[in-house]
């Protein structure tokens, strides 16, 4: 049996999954980060004990896997950054395994997600995976030969982050033009208040009850849905922003699957078959071999990917 454990800003969820992943139950508790990080891995300490203790099985706990946002290095087993949750250089390793007795294997929340895809989601039996997460930013993880790809550094695979338009849009990052600044829900976002503001007519802008504040991206969704043909400009244009990002990993990667996540990916076929078809396009030597897939996972996504973070690591990293 294995623990994974999820840890965001708002939420820590953990749970006790089969040797293969397979979830059989979760709890969870407020993070509330603003009582510093000896608090947090406390309550993390005691979801674990909580989870071992209902675990009826008659098969031992092996391990404990974390993601959690920021930097982390799973070598070291600290949780080198996170502004959200005031960690710096935290000996997360050390703490929480001497409070369980386990090993502990840590890793960025994204690419524990990617790798919960892989083992139990839209990636099972691919070795090679490209996880990427349509949100706020874009967000993601690199799974190859059944591994996280994490650099030689622990910072690899920020998908977001590869330039797609030189000294185009300012990113969060700090830099310009990255993937993030035009694929992302807060690009489209960004894009379809601007084409409110000019269009106070569209169906955007009416959707919001002209409260431009109020747009999101699904509104850009719901207004193309009733056949606003700014709206439809506007997530063509996206989804080509989508698509060119794609072509870039499938050309570095040659993976075997690429899954999409994300609030975005809630429109299915909406998204998933313009992007192929945009993605198949482009592609050098004008053959996709590479599939799509939305995710299938969601918020379990996460807690799985922990839980197996011990396969990733396997012969890697020992406790």
């Amino acid at each position: 049996m294995r623990i994974g454990v999820d840890l965001g800003g708002t939420k820590i969820a953990a749970g006790l999954t089969t040797e293969d992943g397979e979830l059989l139950f979760k709890k969870t508790s407020p993070t509330l980060p603003e009582r510093g990080a000896e608090a947090v891995l406390a309550d993390i300490a005691a979801l674990c004990g909580a989870l071992s203790a209902e675990n009826k099985t008659g098969e031992p706990v092996g391990s404990v896997g974390i993601g959690s946002p920021g930097l982390v290095d799973n070598k070291n087993g600290l949780f080198i950054y996170a502004s959200n949750i005031c960690f710096k250089n935290t000996p997360v390793r050390a703490v929480i395994g001497g409070r369980t007795g386990l090993p502990v294997f840590l890793a960025n929340d994204a690419d524990a997600a990617a790798l919960g895809e892989s083992v139990r989601g839209s990636g099972r039996g691919c070795g090679d995976s490209i996880t990427v997460t349509l949100g706020t930013g874009i967000g993601g993880g690199t799974i190859i030969g059944g591994k996280i790809l994490t650099g030689s550094f622990s910072g690899g695979g920020e998908l977001g982050h590869h330039v797609i338009v030189v000294d185009g849009e300012p990113c969060p990052c700090g830099r310009n033009g990255c993937w993030e600044a035009y694929a992302s829900a807060s690009a489209l976002r960004r894009d379809a208040i601007r084409l409110a503001e000019k269009r106070p007519d569209s169906r955007i802008a009416a959707l919001a009850g002209g409260d431009l504040e109020k747009i999101e991206a699904k509104t850009v969704f719901d207004a193309a849905g009733q056949d606003d043909e700014a709206a439809k400009g506007l997530i063509d244009r996206y989804l080509t922003y989508v698509a060119e990002g794609l072509v870039n990993l499938i050309n570095i990667f040659q993976p075997e699957i690429i899954i999409l996540g994300g609030g975005i990916c809630a429109q299915g076929d909406a998204i998933l078959k313009p992007v192929l078809e945009k993605v198949s396009n482009r592609m050098y030597g004008g053959e996709l071999r590479t599939r799509l897939k939305i995710a299938e996972l969601g918020n379990d996504a996460g807690i799985i990917g922990a839980a197996m973070l011990y396969r990733s690591y396997t012969g890697v990293q020992k406790h």
